[in-house]
């Protein structure tokens, strides 16, 4: 190391390549574009996705069957367990007591009522869907199973 070697720093910036400027500067000539062809010319881009020529992935992929994911309706799911253990008898219950008693979901998503667990209490439920087991329970209970539109 000598004495001038101290205070030299990174530089911030890269240099810039200067295409054309003679073979000594290695990208002379033909700037690194090769000989002739489409990456030789001016202005030329290549569209994304592009190989050179043969068949890109997305072409080679198989385009088969049917996807309903852009269609699919999803649900929060709450049990009529967890309407036994918060909610007293003759409450009414819809989205809103719900998510006051803890049950984490954004507003506007939809709310379906499942079966597991027991329901002793008489309860009126409103929401967007409810499992088979879930509205017999209810209605069993002495309660009532309210569809939200």
């Amino acid at each position: 190391m000598n004495i001038c070697d101290v205070n030299r720093r990174a530089k911030p910036h890269k240099r810039r390549q200067r295409r054309g400027r003679g073979p000594a500067s290695g990208l002379g000539k033909t700037c690194g574009r090769g000989q002739k062809g489409k990456g030789a010319r001016r202005g030329t881009h290549w569209l994304r996705g592009f190989v050179g020529g043969q068949t890109p992935l997305r072409a080679r992929l198989p385009k088969r069957g049917f996807s309903n994911a852009v269609f699919r309706v999803e649900y929060v799911p709450v049990n009529v367990g967890f309407l036994q253990e918060r909610f007293d008898a003759g409450a009414v219950v819809g989205p809103e007591e719900m998510r006051r008693c803890g049950v984490g979901f954004r507003q506007g998503e939809r709310i379906k009522i499942l079966g597991n667990g027991d329901l002793t209490k008489a309860i009126t439920v409103r929401a967007h869907a409810f499992s088979a087991s879930a509205k017999a329970k209810i209605e069993k209970a002495g309660g009532a199973a309210e569809m939200i539109a």
